[in-house]
């Protein structure tokens, strides 16, 4: 009779001689779709394979070999990382099952039938302790009963059998369930699935147990900044749920799909069929060929927004921190609303050449990044002369007063640039002549940008100036081949409105 290796040696060389045969590529879909779904299955039986086998080993039986420990054993010959070599190794802990001493049974396993969904390969390691540890990790606040419940409920829920939540469900029924494959009510389930159920279990055995764990989140919460490295600053961190949920929910408010999708610098105009920019706008908006007083509308279904979802974030975060600079209840900072200073030599400034530096970080910036910031209300620029002294200073003339930036909001109503519906509330307000080339801090000379777009304007191809107090804008090239001036078109709205 053969030895269980044997066998598994006899296998190894057929799969060596599939994979090298490059019968694989030359496959159809459906049979690559198969080649999957078996793969899936032997790779979930192989783990069952391994995670028995470390479960039936003695306690010896690593330095037998000549390794510290089973973790060490398990690297060396499964040729895995440390964390790879732990989740097996945490996984036969699952499902090791103690001797009896007078008759030398083998007892039932602490997850019984867990182990059998591992054995049959309906879950591999990933499914097993995605199940067992949220469960695992509530210790003695559940009871040995309540623990075997859940086990079959969650091993019925892996096999696809089990539609109800309760961890009250009789574990009897469940095996019943489990071995009857006609009642299968859904698919299998994946690994996230197991531990969000063994979650939703937890909080119906443990209803009190959330209190360690906050106690343990208030511990080690936290945020760092990292060293900069490639012109940027990592943040590292954990933050407690609330706050998470906070970020999450402010980022939402930003990306949703209203305001997603405006148009960004070396962004590529896709056409509609048969419909060029300025022919497709004019339809949406019944503008008669030849009249050049309003904005294209901005659909953005014609315009692709190249940041990632990471990138967007970022920029979310940013007008976030300027939005909470610039509130009342921030604690004041010096006797006024905490203020970034962003220091740049004078000639640097005039030639758009050279470097800046913000406070606080050692990284130099971009001379454009001065500029930028020379608008914004909770940032100050400096002006340097090559011998350090001080010769401007960006002071709160040249801020927007709360008044102005009420009525600019309100004549605004959103981010200037078209197809970007980010609210004015939420926006900078931009000097359209710069103050410090001789700019008022009026209305008239004032109107919202983005975070995104105030920070790229110079280099984006958008261009704005005002008419007796009213903005207009004139975009680049790929938006608007005539590159006409245009009043954006919820402007024209708001004043129709207004004189109606």
């Amino acid at each position: 009779m053969n030895s269980t290796s044997d066998i598994f040696d006899q296998v190894v060389p057929d799969l060596r001689e599939v994979l090298r045969a490059d019968s694989i590529r030359l496959s159809t879909d459906a049979e690559k779709m198969d080649l999957l779904r078996v793969a899936g299955e032997m790779q979930r039986l192989v783990d069952a394979l391994v995670v028995e086998t470390v479960a039936s080993a003695h306690p010896e039986f690593a330095r037998a070999f000549g390794c510290v420990s089973m973790n060490e054993l398990v690297q060396r010959v499964l040729r895995t990382d440390a964390a790879g070599a732990g989740r097996v190794v945490r996984a036969a802990k699952v499902v090791h099952r103690e001797t009896e001493l007078t008759t030398g049974a083998p007892l039932p396993a602490w997850w019984p039938q867990m182990r059998e969904a591992l054995l049959d390969g309906v879950v591999g390691v990933a499914g097993l302790l995605a199940a067992t540890g949220p469960v695992d990790q509530a210790g003695r606040r559940v009871s040995p009963e309540d623990r075997l419940r859940a086990d079959a409920a969650l091993a019925a829920f892996a096999r696809g059998v089990a539609e109800d939540v309760d961890p009250g469900v009789d574990a009897d029924a469940d095996a019943d369930a489990d071995a009857d494959p006609g009642s299968e009510a859904a698919p299998p389930a994946t690994p996230e699935d197991l531990r969000f159920r063994a979650q939703l279990i937890v909080a119906y055995l443990d209803p009190d147990g959330a209190k360690p764990a906050e106690d343990v989140a208030m511990r080690t919460r936290g945020v760092t900044l990292g060293r900069e490295k490639d012109g940027v600053i990592p943040i590292r961190g954990h933050l407690l749920p609330e706050v998470a949920g906070q970020l999450k929910s402010g980022w939402d408010a930003y990306l949703n799909p209203k305001v997603d999708g405006p148009p960004m610098p070396g962004v590529a105009f896709r056409p509609s069929e048969g419909c060029g920019p300025a022919e497709k706008d004019r339809e949406s908006t019944g503008q008669e060929p030849g009249d050049d007083s309003t904005l294209p509308a901005g659909d953005s279904s014609g315009l692709i927004d190249t940041r990632t979802r990471a990138q967007k974030q970022h920029d979310a975060l940013a007008a976030m921190l300027g939005i909470a600079a610039r509130h009342d209840e921030m604690p004041r900072l010096g006797g006024a609303a905490p203020t970034l200073l962003v220091t740049v030599t004078a000639e640097d400034y005039a030639t758009g050449r050279g470097w800046a530096h913000v406070q606080g970080v050692d990284t130099p910036v971009s001379v454009g990044v001065a500029q930028h910031t020379a608008c914004g209300g909770s940032v100050q620029r400096v002006l340097f002369d090559p011998e350090g002294r001080i010769i401007g200073i960006g002071s709160t003339d040249r801020i927007f007063t709360v008044h102005q930036r009420r009525a600019i909001t309100q004549r605004d109503r959103e981010c200037l640039i078209p197809g970007c519906h980010v609210p004015a509330s939420w926006c900078e307000i931009h000097h359209v002549t710069e103050h410090a080339r001789g700019g008022p801090t009026h209305t008239d000379n004032g109107v919202t940008l983005c975070w995104h777009h105030h920070r790229t304007l110079d280099d984006s191809g958008w261009e704005i100036r005002m008419q007796n107090g009213i903005p207009e804008v004139r975009g680049p090239g790929w938006w608007d081949p005539h590159r006409r001036w245009r009043t954006p078109p919820h402007l024209l709205a708001g004043i129709r409105r207004r004189a109606g």
